[in-house]
């Protein structure tokens, strides 16, 4: 058995500068994002909300958009009353132009940018047979459009620091999605981008991952009914924690992965939880 002092001497010579190599031991304030610059989008209400509220919490400047504009002023009321200063802005993150100017904006008023959480999108039910070039339109360019119209001219404002990159999928990017099949595509679309992104802008040190939700009660979701081997509901706060986690130096040596916040759902495939605590292959 290897001692302790051995482990330790090992795990330095094969290590690079940072948490690993012991040059900067690990402790609560590599949780913090302490004065970093955060932009997240789809930020007035749910998964969005709770991530920015959770980051100016945590230390961080943050810029939020949506379309929303009523419950993201109350976004930007939360960030403040945390301390730090907000740039928000009415924004549809299908435009292009607009998503760049808005990251201009940021950078002028914060001083660059950090981290990058892409959370707008969205879709509707229907049979892929029902959903017309326009509606296919619609969702390619709010899941998929909305990650790269704000990857490209943020990654230009990330200084020589890194930062971090965050998409939010879905376990509908991992298994089949009936009714959501344009939507879910999208989402693994985001899934293969976020390795290919990873492996492109690792060497300018900046970490691309992904979070994949599951039964999260949200406003656009609803009430979830609650069948993962948790025998709880999820909250927009666990999402928010695993962003903090995925931005902060917790997660400095994490690129090129998925986290799935899904109460053990993709992992339960086919397996249901019955109330009495059972597992059966079929729907209870």
């Amino acid at each position: 058995m290897l001692s302790f002092d051995r482990v330790a001497h090992l795990s330095d010579a094969n290590a690079g500068p940072g948490l690993l190599s012991g040059a900067v031991p690990l402790d609560p304030s590599a949780a913090l994002l302490t004065d970093r610059v955060a932009v997240v989008t789809g930020s007035a209400i749910g998964i969005g909300e709770a991530i920015a509220l959770a980051f100016a919490r945590f230390g961080a400047h943050v810029a939020i958009c949506d379309r929303d504009v009523e419950n993201l002023d109350g976004t930007a009321d939360g960030i403040e009353a945390a301390g730090r200063r907000v740039v928000a802005a009415e924004l549809d993150v299908r435009d292009e132009d607009a998503c760049r100017e808005f990251v201009h904006t940021v950078r002028d008023e914060l001083g660059g940018v950090d981290v990058l959480v892409n959370n707008a999108g969205g879709g509707f039910f229907a049979d892929f047979v029902d959903v017309n070039a326009k509606g296919q339109d619609a969702l390619v360019r709010e899941n998929f459009g909305s990650v790269t119209n704000f990857v490209r001219p943020v990654v230009a404002a990330m200084g020589e620091r890194g930062g971090s990159i965050v998409n939010l999928t879905s376990i509908e990017a991992h298994r089949a999605a009936p009714g959501y099949a344009v939507y879910s595509a999208m989402k693994a679309a985001v899934t293969s981008l976020t390795m290919s992104l990873a492996l492109e802008l690792g060497p300018r040190l900046i970490r691309v991952n992904c979070i994949a939700p599951d039964v999260i009660p949200t406003p656009g979701v609803g009430p979830v009914g609650v069948h993962t081997p948790l025998p709880v509901a999820g909250h927009v706060d666990d999402v928010a924690a695993c962003a903090v986690f995925l931005a902060s130096d917790l997660s400095r040596f994490v690129t090129g992965t998925t986290i799935h916040v899904d109460g053990g759902n993709l992992a339960a495939g086919g397996w249901h939880r019955r109330s009495d605590g059972q597992y059966v292959t079929h729907a209870p």
